[in-house]
């Protein structure tokens, strides 16, 4: 009878064993899946944040929208601008935030050649890529125009900070007409003053 007891005994206690082993294992298991959802979710916000700054590297927050209107030497006014001066058009580009479907007014139109560049700043920072636009006349020393396609320049617009001096390479050129414009953006706040550039294609008419 004692052995029968005796044997019982072993085997409750086994059994009791284990049930233990068994909910350890659970309690462990569950805080690993707990940390690996977190760890998703984190990763989640690390790619959210990654994204906001890689827009922000994009956008052209650094833009000098307004200038004092000064006119780079040898500029030539257009001899017969499809908006004149003092004529109203919409501005149909989105060089910045607030730019497209703005209602400008003319302030100056030349002719000349515009080119799209790509440069690294100054002032340090990511490349620059297809800033839109340089006139021929804010290079330096450019030679004839228009200059080829991946040709290498100096600048000396100061549209953006670390622009002034920075080497460039040309992405693109076009000869057209460019204006100067003032313009309150979409997006509200103070009026934009002596903007430079938009070309005659990127504008339309008031209705």
């Amino acid at each position: 009878m004692k052995r029968y007891r005796l044997i019982v005994g072993l085997v409750s206690m086994f059994v009791l064993f284990v049930l233990a082993a068994c909910s350890s294992e659970t309690e462990e298991t569950n805080p690993e899946e707990n940390t690996g959802t977190k760890t998703e979710s984190n990763t989640e916000e690390e790619m959210e944040s990654s994204t906001n700054e890689d827009m922000e590297g994009m956008d052209h927050s650094e833009m000098n929208m307004s200038s004092s209107g000064e006119i780079p030497e040898g500029v030539k006014e257009a001899e017969n601008p499809t908006y004149d001066v003092g004529n109203q058009a919409i501005i149909e580009t989105d060089h910045m935030e607030g730019m497209n479907g703005a209602e400008a007014t003319i302030v100056g139109a030349y002719d000349t050649t515009v080119y799209t560049v790509s440069y690294n700043p100054t002032t340090g920072g990511e490349k620059i890529k297809d800033h839109k636009w340089v006139i021929h006349e804010e290079l330096e020393s450019p030679g004839e125009a228009p200059l080829e396609p991946g040709t290498e320049v100096i600048l000396k617009a100061n549209h953006m900070e670390g622009m002034n001096g920075a080497t460039a390479e040309i992405d693109s050129a076009e000869e057209t007409t460019v204006y100067m414009v003032d313009f309150v953006p979409t997006t509200g706040g103070e009026e934009v003053t002596n903007h430079r550039w938009v070309t005659e294609s990127e504008l339309s008419p008031v209705e």
